[in-house]
């Protein structure tokens, strides 16, 4: 067994050729409210990014696509979003779906940092700095965005209640739904912020922890967002993994730490990947497949003339936000914290193993040549709308015609024309791996996993105030294994020891 000075002295010879490009730890200054908001607004929040009560038909929850027991995802490529029943890789389409989400469920890990200046995975919440807005932040809303939201992610929380294939629901099941299609936006916050002061419980909550509020009739939407911003900063900052004990100078394997190297030499994966967050908050095109449906974007009609469907099938990335020819198919930079948790892995989960992710980095193009796309959830059910003079109806799609929805998920990638648009936006250089060399990199990804964060399940509270079941649905018994995780500090170099408890088999207590 080596002596501490031996470690010392070897530790301190393999930093010096790249020490200046390892980043300072974590602190609490770091995150918004200094790391630590009042426990009656994070409270308040942890129980709202729980409860359905904020979906337009009372059967979503922010946590049924941020699972805190699958990485702050939902463990699938493409999540069923609104209609759906059931959690994870296990949920399915039990009133019918108008399709799934054409993005994957970004990780939540560390996401209330000060360095996080947009949201989305094409940044299309960020702040103004050419002061348009009275809100001072570019989103969808454009200025129907209320004034005085204190940072990005408080925005963001304002927004997947706006989805009718997220939360909303469909035009004519809900009032909130309709106010969406009618691009009334305030108006649906309205009617959120109403549901929630009819509820007692919440209404006293509110009350108490913002100044601003002397009765239930003073609650907004922007209140509940910024309780929501709140918890995730608190119950999702991650940052004792093996990484950051060698950053506070305790070693890592040999091989870790040969992968290490490379990491911030050779292979080059810190000119994206930089930072104490693993990221340089910046959007790059490296053609990753696409799957899925697509964000209705691009000027290609080719399925729409195959299939009837006036529906485009690309997506563009940070070029829909900026229109700037240099962001075509260019998407955030994530944040590599906890990496080996977050699969599946591409800003719509193209790829299955974070092997195969890796390996994607060393030729982007060729790759996606090479690529087989990946199978996604079952849609078992999918809906249309039927308008009549009575209103609007759904029904299920014909047979015939679901045969031809269902191209839209791999039509892109099948085109010659349109694979290659990817791959000529593509700007991820070529570089020349080893296979042990893969290896080490994947080894050195393993050490930013925060053993605390592999299963956080202990977060989901027993009931909310809305009475409605919490989402995901809990499994007491997982949770008296993992709760001894909660606020868990791993000492230096020992955090291979903490168990690793993992749910399986949670009650669906979905309601519809």
């Amino acid at each position: 067994m080596r002596s501490p000075l031996t470690i010392a002295l070897l530790l301190t010879t393999c930093i010096g050729a790249y020490a200046a490009d390892l980043p300072d730890p974590l602190e609490d200054r770091d995150f918004l409210w200094n790391g630590a908001p009042s426990p009656e607004l994070s409270e308040l929040g942890r129980s709202l990014f729980f409860d359905p009560i904020l979906s337009g038909n009372r059967n979503i929850a922010c946590a049924t696509c941020h699972d805190p027991a699958l990485g702050t995802g939902d463990g699938v490529s493409l999540s069923i979003g609104e209609g759906g029943s059931g959690f994870g890789p296990e949920r399915v389409t039990q009133d019918g779906v108008i399709g799934r989400v054409p993005r994957n469920a970004q990780p939540l890990y560390n996401i209330g940092a000060r360095a996080y200046t947009s949201m989305f995975h094409d940044g299309r919440l960020e702040l103004d700095h050419m002061g348009g807005f009275p809100s001072r932040l570019r989103s969808p809303a454009k200025e129907q965005l209320p004034e005085g939201l204190d940072n990005v992610l408080t925005a963001q929380a304002m927004f997947p209640v706006l989805s009718a294939i997220e939360m909303a629901g469909q035009p004519g099941e809900n009032p909130i739904a309709d106010a969406v299609a009618e691009r009334n936006l305030r108006q649906a916050w309205r009617i959120l912020a109403d549901r929630l002061a009819a509820i007692p419980g919440y209404a006293q909550q509110f009350v108490t922890v913002f100044n601003d509020i002397e009765t239930a009739d003073d609650i907004r939407f922007d209140h509940a967002a910024t309780a929501i911003a709140a918890f995730e900063t608190v119950a999702f900052r991650s940052d004792w993994s093996r990484f950051d004990a060698r950053l506070a100078g305790w070693p890592m394997t040999t091989t870790e730490e040969a992968g290490l190297k490379l990491f911030y030499g050779k292979a080059e994966c810190s000119s994206c990947h930089s930072g104490p967050l693993l990221t340089d908050h910046e959007f790059h095109a490296i053609a990753v497949p696409q799957i899925g449906p697509g964000k209705d974007q691009g000027s290609d009609g080719s399925y729409a003339v195959h299939s009837g469907y006036p529906h485009r099938v690309e997506d563009q990335g940070r070029f829909n936000v900026t229109g700037e020819e240099a962001d075509l198919f260019a998407f955030r930079t994530p944040s590599l914290r906890n990496v080996a948790l977050t699969g599946p892995w591409g800003h719509n989960g193209a790829f299955a193993s974070l092997e195969d992710m890796v390996r994607h980095h060393l030729d982007a193009v060729a790759s996606l040549a090479s690529y087989i796309p990946a199978e996604l959830p079952a849609l078992d059910t999918v809906i249309q709308p039927v308008r009549s003079r009575a209103g609007v109806s759904y029904q299920a799609l014909s047979p015939m015609k679901r045969g031809t929805y269902d191209l839209r998920d791999i039509w892109v990638h099948s085109s010659e024309r349109l694979r290659n648009e990817i791959a000529r936006a593509n700007t991820l250089a070529p570089v020349d791996l080893s296979e042990e060399e893969v290896s080490r990199i994947l080894a050195f990804l393993e050490t930013l996993t925060d053993p605390t964060a592999i299963d956080r399940s202990y977060l989901v509270p027993t009931a909310v105030p809305s009475g409605l079941p919490p989402q995901p649905g809990r499994d007491d018994a997982c949770l008296r294994d993992s709760h001894s995780l909660a606020g868990a500090k791993a000492l230096p170099g020992e955090a291979e020891d903490l168990p690793e408890p993992r749910c399986v088999g949670r009650e669906d207590n979905t309601q519809h």
